[in-house]
């Protein structure tokens, strides 16, 4: 999903949006760390002594999203650390680093729930009966986890953090999954006992697919992936609109953890004095972190000519 642009007034508002998705980060994250302890442990313990493959490897699911859990924690405490030497953008990106640190950890549990259902699925004979509490778990499981994302996902749209909108949907994911392994366990009880391990490796896939494109994604942002055209055109709108300013040309957008770095030359009346030029570039750079959700902004002041305007030189 793509996140909104968030008015803001200034500077020190846009370091207010930062320390309230810190917050929300921190309180939304600890929720699903409660929630995510008691199912694990309640998952796999039944899923052991109910014999379902399919609600162990939920359980493990649930333990990859409490790993998870602490991986946001640890990047929402480091992003808002203030800009230093090093770092002179601040330390935004580690919220993206979280990002793609979640999607390997979903693509590496989703590989192994995937290679141990293919183990179970070549000894089909040995693939015991389930136990019916099994089920009442997997349908207890999937409704906490369907009220978890959707609590996750309002405080991410809230506060508009793509770090948060992962964790979410990485939530949403373990519940399509406990709707599988219910799903698995039902046909168990009705004399399918394969079906199981079968809920097993879809659960798998489904992981698996979720960390790979949550990596992918994340991984272009550290590259510095600009952000899309929609929002480029609102920007250069923006900076079109500025009095003094006559063009704008080689706008160029790069993401710093859900902020925004912009470069962008504009061109301004030849005649103008260097100071009218700068008073002109200011107040581009004013508007744009006003209206936009952006970090920082270079501007490149150019002049301008008019189009009717003779340029030739008179050799003295």
């Amino acid at each position: 999903m793509k996140l909104a642009d968030l008015p803001l007034d200034d500077p020190e508002d846009l370091e207010h949006g930062a320390g309230e998705r810190a917050a929300a980060a921190t309180r939304s994250t600890w929720v699903s760390v409660v929630v995510n302890i008691v199912l694990t442990a309640v998952q796999v313990v039944v899923g052991v002594l109910a014999h379902s493959q399919a609600l162990i490897a939920d359980g493990i699911h649930s333990l990859s999203d409490l790993v998870a859990d602490f991986v946001v924690l640890l990047a929402s405490h480091h992003s808002r650390k203030d800009a230093d030497e090093d770092h002179p953008y601040g330390h935004h990106r580690y919220e993206t680093a979280a990002s793609l640190v979640l999607g390997a950890l979903l693509l590496a549990v989703g590989v192994g729930m995937l290679w141990s259902a293919v183990t179970k699925l070549q000894a089909p004979e040995a693939i015991p009966r389930v136990d019916l509490i099994a089920l009442w778990v997997a349908l207890g499981a999937l409704v906490a986890k369907e009220s978890l994302f959707r609590y996750m996902l309002a405080v991410a749209t809230r506060v508009k953090s793509s770090m948060l909108v992962a964790n979410a949907w990485h939530a949403r994911s373990d519940a399509a999954s406990s709707l599988v392994v219910s799903l698995g366990i039902v046909g168990n009880l009705a004399g399918y006992p394969i079906l199981d391990p079968i809920a097993a490796l879809i659960v798998g896939f489904m992981v698996g697919k979720m960390g790979w494109e949550f990596g992918w994604d994340a991984l272009h942002d550290l590259m510095d992936r600009g952000i899309d055209e929609a929002e480029v055109a609102a920007i250069r709108q923006t900076v079109a609109e500025t009095p003094g300013v006559e063009s704008v040309h080689d706008l160029r957008t790069r993401k710093m953890g859900d902020l925004v770095v912009v470069d962008v030359h504009i061109e301004v009346q030849a005649d103008l004095s260097v100071e009218a030029g700068h008073d002109i570039a200011v107040e581009a750079r004013r508007r744009i972190m006003r209206r936009h959700r952006v970090l920082n902004v270079m501007t490149h002041v150019d002049p301008w000519h008019r189009p009717d305007a003779d340029h030739s030189v008179v050799p003295g």
